[in-house]
Parts: C-alpha cells; structure tokens; sequence
C-alpha cells in the first residue's frame, strides 16, 4: 500500500520548494521607481551578499520607507532557513481540505494557533501571528522555476487577534520576476490597496539590474 503522508512531510515539502537565493548569491544593484497616484520617485538600490541592503539618490522620506519597507520584505523571502530551525518547536495536524484541493496544516507546539494550507507541493495560504497583530496571506498565482516556486499573486489582510476584526484594508500584491546571472529578480510589485476609502495603487519597478561582482 502506498504510504500516507503526514501532515509534517506535506508542510516540509511546500515549505523546502520555496524558491531562495543560495549562499553564493552575490548581492545585486538597479535602478527603482516608485509610483502611484500622486508622484514618481527615483534612484538606486543595492542587496549585498549578505542580504543587507541600501536605498540611494531617494529624497523623499515616505517614498525612501516605502521602499525600504519593500526590499526588506523581498530579501526576507529569499534567505534559505532549514525547516528544522524554522519549525523544529512545532507540531503539524492536517485538518479541512477545501473546494480547491488545498490540504490544511494545523500546527501546535511552539506556534500553536498557526496554521496554513498546502496545494500542488506549495503553500496557498498563512495563518500567522506576527507580534501584535494576525496576518493572512492569500497565494493565487506562482512562478515555477527549476529552483523552487516564487509567489507572483496575493493578497494580505490583518486581524485583530483578540477580536478576529479586520485592521487595515486588504492588501493585493503582484510581482514579475526576471533571472539575471542564473538568480530570479524582482522587476515590478504592484501594490493595490485602499485609503480612505478610495482605491490606491503603487508600483515599484526595478531595471538595469546586475549583479554585483564576486570578491
């Protein structure tokens, strides 16, 4: 009989088929934009090897946090973490599967509450706790790349973790990624949320992208 899969090796294998950069990624430098509907800002950003990174040439203090706050969140998702330091503290329960074929992962132990859902070997959704607040990311679109799979479309909406009410409006992202020297980059991230009522829309695009040389 074929071996039934527990809900651990489910969670693993989604989690191990994450696309990330690997340790001989050189760090990378490129021109950025930002824009949305009131201004266009430019200049420069570089990512080291190590995966600290600097904004230049942007004067504008909003729109220089903006981008930070943006390549933080892109670097983030690239540093590899073996799924023992990320997880070794928990434990994994499947629960429902939806209409969609998604396989719920309930988890227990250190970060009891967590959960998320696995389908077609990548995570589609997250249940998190993230200090004060619950966040719930959304994953309907992917890149596969020979190297593991990269969200391209999602959507993200914090709770309230006592009330379980939504804080903020949802949040909708969408990224296009380009491979430079043999690692996938990301050229464009979409941004589409609401403020004060009204739909608002920012756009990074990153060009002229390079490597940085190797020592």
């Amino acid at each position: 009989m074929p071996q039934t899969l527990t809900a651990q090796d489910l969670f693993r294998a989604a989690y191990e088929n994450r696309y990330t950069w690997d340790a001989q990624f050189p760090g990378y430098r490129a021109d950025v934009t930002l824009e949305d509907d009131h201004s266009i800002h430019r200049g420069q950003i570089q990512v080291a090897p190590d995966l600290k990174f600097e904004v230049f040439n942007v004067e504008d203090p909003t729109a220089q946090r903006m981008i930070k706050s943006q390549i933080w969140e892109i670097t983030i998702h690239r540093v590899r973490h073996s799924f023992e330091e990320t997880h070794g503290d928990n434990t994994f329960e499947i629960g429902k599967t939806d209409d969609t074929g998604a396989v719920e992962i309930l988890v227990g132990g250190a970060a009891m509450g967590n959960r998320y859902k696995v389908r077609d070997n990548t995570v589609c959704f997250v249940h998190r706790a993230i200090r004060d607040v619950i966040v719930n990311i959304h994953t309907f679109d992917t890149l596969e790349t020979e190297a593991g799979y990269l969200s391209t479309g999602y959507r993200s909406l914090y709770l309230d973790p006592e009330t379980g009410l939504t804080k903020g409006a949802e949040t909708i992202f969408e990224d296009t990624f380009e491979q430079v020297g043999g690692y996938y980059l990301l050229t464009r991230r979409c941004i589409r949320t609401e403020e004060a009522g009204q739909p608002k829309i920012t756009t990074l695009l990153f060009s002229n992208l390079s490597l940085l040389p190797r020592p």
